[in-house]
């Protein structure tokens, strides 16, 4: 699946980047989420999505398009170093979400980090008990960089073009993940408010990164 299927699955929706765990929303906001309707975040209860992975990773392999596939991600002005899981479909359609708050994950249904096209990275904001991965997303700014380094040693320099915060009810997919010529990047969590009411975060954080240099 390229760029035109990542489109169509991200247009149902990714599924999750809430909470996974036990139970401290006092301390860092309300329960967690994940990422429906492109995508739109809804709360994820601790039976449904436990933090035990599921799997280990395949041996290295390359991703669809010949790029060898990303094993890590850097944020260094934020603090997050974090490996990757393997992300792709629920049964219904949705994106997978990382089984461990603390570690994103990068959806291998679209490009690999390097190749045409956005590449998408996803992390959970909070879990039941404190701040996730990408619980500092939203304070990247525009000209910092993030690392990837990938299965066969390589490293990816991007940087950070800009940070958007985007209601779930009017995420704007083409924008997000419209086909681009040039290897780009897109870091999500949840963002905004929470509502008790609908037991979600009301929007998205996207953090749009373009490539700079690989080594």
């Amino acid at each position: 699946m390229r760029v035109r299927a990542l489109l169509a699955a991200l247009a149902v929706g990714l599924s999750g980047c809430g909470a996974v765990g036990g139970g401290a929303a006092a301390a860092h906001g309300p329960a967690p989420h994940a990422v429906a309707t492109a995508p739109v975040m809804r709360v994820t209860q601790p039976t449904v999505r436990p933090l035990e992975l599921t799997g280990a990773p395949p041996a290295p392999a390359t991703g669809g398009g010949g790029a060898p596939e990303p094993a890590r991600v850097r944020l260094p002005a934020i603090g997050v170093d974090s490996g990757l899981a393997r992300l792709g479909l629920n049964g219904d359609g949705t994106i997978q979400v990382p089984p461990d708050p603390n570690q994103a994950g990068w959806y291998t249904g679209g490009p690999a980090p390097g190749e045409p096209g956005p590449a998408v990275i996803v992390g959970h904001l909070d879990s039941y008990t404190g701040p996730a991965v990408f619980h500092r997303l939203s304070a990247t700014r525009p000209g910092e960089e993030v690392w990837v380094s990938r299965a066969d040693g390589s490293r990816l320099r991007f940087v950070v073009q800009r940070v958007a915060t985007f209601p779930v009810d009017g995420f704007p997919t083409q924008d997000v993940y419209g086909v681009t010529a040039e290897p780009g990047l897109r870091l999500i969590t949840c963002g905004g408010a929470f509502s008790f009411a609908q037991r979600r975060y009301l929007s998205n954080v996207v953090v749009f990164a373009g490539l700079e240099e690989a080594t």
